[in-house]
């Protein structure tokens, strides 16, 4: 839907459709429902509605039923307010993108839980083996004054 004309139309059909939920659709079945979104076909054939609805699983249904029921009356009014010659055929789809946000914010306050248990955790800890682990080269033991290094005076010095 690169086509500015494409979008400028689906942008319209997602503010009819609004505006019909919410002021001409009386069905009792129909929930507190958002359009997040229209996505709308090259050729302007199909337009794919994308809502969400507040509260449990059963709102959802009898909402995605009301939908389903009011379809050609939106359809209708889409085609009307938009004067086109052939109205695009909608079709409604539940927006999981709440739900999804929510899993993830879950998960990563998860993530965010152990993250801080490990830094606890690792508060009071020391390393395993020595403080520095780098090896070093081998200083070497100065000589002594007759030239060995073992400390002891040799047999020719005696």
């Amino acid at each position: 839907m690169s086509n500015p004309r494409v979008r400028k139309i689906a942008d319209r059909i997602q503010v009819i459709v609004a505006e019909m939920l919410e002021r001409r659709i009386k069905d009792p079945r129909l929930g507190f429902v958002t359009v997040t979104d229209v996505r709308l076909t090259g050729d302007s054939q199909q337009a794919t509605i994308f809502y969400t609805v507040l509260g449990e699983q059963d709102d959802l249904d009898a909402t995605a039923a009301a939908l389903e029921s009011a379809k050609g009356l939106l359809r209708s009014e889409v085609a009307k307010q938009l004067g086109m010659r052939h109205a695009p055929s909608l079709t409604f789809i539940h927006d999981a993108l709440p739900e999804n946000a929510r899993h993830l914010d879950e998960v990563l306050a998860r993530a965010r839980q152990s993250d801080e248990a490990v830094a606890a955790a690792r508060s009071g800890a020391s390393y395993a083996g020595e403080t520095d682990p780098y090896r070093k080269p081998r200083e070497e033991e100065p000589l002594d004054e007759d030239g060995d290094d073992d400390g002891e005076p040799d047999a020719e010095h005696q």
